[in-house]
């Protein structure tokens, strides 16, 4: 099973970004597979926050139709959504003291470890920064 980051959901569904077509198609044949796949449930929340950011679109999605899109994630009967666990927070910490993780890796730390608990071998992404986790492999769908 994969998951899907935050930036895939972001460029499907922004028109304005340079890689929304791709992203949009990649997105449609994952929904449309009837395979199961994965979205951590901090990439829901940023999805949110950066489509209706001011300071990142001029024109940001208004709030009414970024939480359609995000209900409309939740609602797909294939799409696993990924939570904290009861172990979670020691595996997290593990990790942020392994690395030496500070400011916004914790970020990505979180979705590593979220995947990693849950079993999610590979991250569909467009962010580099996963890189730095080894158990977790991390594909860009973007470029082929």
């Amino acid at each position: 099973m994969v998951a899907l980051d935050t930036n895939l959901m972001v460029y499907a569904h922004r028109e304005d970004s340079l890689w929304h077509q791709p992203a949009r198609e990649i997105l449609e044949k994952l929904v449309f597979s009837g395979v199961r796949w994965a979205i951590p449930w901090p990439c829901l929340y940023e999805f949110y926050s950066v489509v209706t950011h001011p300071k990142i679109f001029g024109q940001p999605t208004p709030p009414a139709v970024a939480w359609e899109a995000f209900r409309g994630f939740t609602e797909m009967a294939q799409v696993r959504l990924l939570a904290e666990t009861e172990d979670y927070a020691d595996r997290l910490a593990r990790l942020v003291g392994d690395l030496d993780l500070r400011g916004p890796r914790i970020h990505d730390a979180r979705i590593a470890v979220l995947c990693h608990v849950h079993g999610i071998r590979e991250l569909w992404s467009s962010d580099r920064d996963f890189s730095r986790f080894g158990f977790l492999k991390v594909k860009n769908p973007l470029v082929t």
